[in-house]
C-alpha cells in the first residue's frame, strides 16, 4: 500500500495526473490505477474526476493526512535500519530562507564532515514554503525564522538572532556616519525583499513602528539581486549581519549597523514534529543544538 499511498500524496502535491506520474517515475495509466486500486482497498472515492484532475473529496483530504503520516514513518524505518546497517547516509533536503543562506555553512558544513556519507541539498524558499513543504514531505527541514509568525506543530532549535544593518556603496553620503537609527532610512532609495519573504514583513513593521513609509521603486526575492542593486546605486538595502559581513567586505560596499529595536528576530532550524526522526534528520537536529549552544 505504501507505493500507492505516496503516488497519492504525488497527485495531492501536483494537481495533475501527469506531472504526479513523471514524479514518482511511473506512466500516467499506471499512477490512475494505483488511485483507482487504493480507493477500492479502502472503500472511498479519494478524488473528483473529469477530464483533469478536480481536486480531492473530502475522504480523500482525511485520507492525504493519514497517507503523509504512514510515509513519513516508512521513511524513517528504511532510513534507521539503513543506519544500522551501513551507518549514517542518505538524502537531506534543507529549505531556507534567502535571508540564512550567507550563514547556512556554519551550520552545514561541520555536519558533512562528521557525516561524510551524507548527501545534502539546499533549496532557497520562503518561510511559508518551507512550512507547506515540511508538511508535504517535500522538504526534510528548514531553516527560518522562530518568532515572528505562526509555525504550527514543528520542532525547532534557535540558531542565532538576526540584527539588521543599512548596505550602501562607500561613497553614500551616509557611509560615513557613526550611527544611525530606523527613522534615518526615510526619503533613502530602498530596495528590499518581496512581500512574500517573511523578511521584508519584518522589516516593514519596523519601518512602520520608525514613522518611514516603504514606497519602492524595486524589489527581487533574491538577496543576491539585492546586493547587485546596491552596488550599481543609488539604491540602499537593510540587510541581516551575516549578509553585510559578506558583502561588506568588498572595496565599494559597507555596511551601517541599525538599532535592534523590535526587529531582531529568531532564526532556526525547523524539523517536522515527530517521535522518531530519521537518523540523518535527527544528526542535523543535534549539529544544530551545538550551534546554538556554542
Amino acid at each position: 500500500m505504501l507505493d500507492r499511498l505516496e503516488m497519492f500524496i504525488a497527485l495531492a502535491e501536483a494537481r495533475h495526473f501527469g506531472r504526479a506520474a513523471e514524479a514518482c517515475n511511473v506512466t500516467q495509466p499506471s499512477l490512475s490505477a494505483a488511485i483507482k486500486s487504493l480507493e477500492g482497498e479502502l472503500g472511498v472515492q479519494l478524488v473528483f474526476r473529469g477530464a483533469r484532475f478536480q481536486g480531492l473529496t473530502p475522504e480523500g483530504a482525511r485520507v492525504l493526512d493519514w497517507a503523509r503520516r504512514l510515509v513519513g514513518d516508512a521513511r524513517t524505518l528504511r532510513e534507521e535500519m539503513r543506519a544500522v546497517r551501513h551507518g549514517l547516509a542518505g538524502h537531506l533536503r534543507l529549505g531556507v530562507v534567502p535571508t540564512a543562506l550567507p550563514m547556512v555553512a556554519q551550520l552545514t558544513a561541520p555536519f558533512l564532515a562528521r557525516h561524510r556519507n551524507v548527501r545534502l541539498e539546499i533549496r532557497a524558499r520562503s518561510s511559508i514554503e518551507i512550512l507547506q513543504q515540511i508538511d508535504a514531505l517535500g522538504l526534510d527541514a528548514g531553516i527560518s525564522y522562530l518568532d515572528n509568525e505562526p509555525l504550527g506543530r514543528v520542532e525547532t532549535v534557535p540558531l542565532y538572532t538576526e540584527r539588521y544593518a543599512l548596505l550602501m556603496r562607500r561613497d553614500h553620503p551616509l557611509a560615513g556616519a557613526g550611527a544611525l537609527d530606523w527613522a534615518g532610512l526615510a526619503g533613502l532609495p530602498l530596495c528590499l525583499l518581496t512581500p512574500d519573504m517573511q523578511n521584508r514583513r519584518i522589516l516593514e513593521q519596523a519601518l512602520a513602528q520608525a514613522g518611514v513609509a516603504v514606497d519602492l521603486h524595486l524589489q527581487a526575492n533574491s538577496i543576491l539581486a539585492l546586493v547587485a542593486h546596491v552596488q550599481a546605486g543609488p539604491w540602499v538595502s537593510v540587510v541581516n549581519a551575516q549578509t553585510a559581513a559578506l558583502f561588506a567586505t568588498t572595496p565599494d560596499l559597507c555596511a551601517l549597523p541599525l538599532p535592534e529595536g523590535g526587529a531582531a528576530k529568531q532564526v532556526g532550524l525547523i524539523a517536522p514534529w515527530r517521535e522518531t526522526h530519521t537518523p540523518v534528520l535527527a544528526a542535523l537536529l543535534a549539529e544544530a543544538r551545538r550551534f546554538g549552544s556554542g
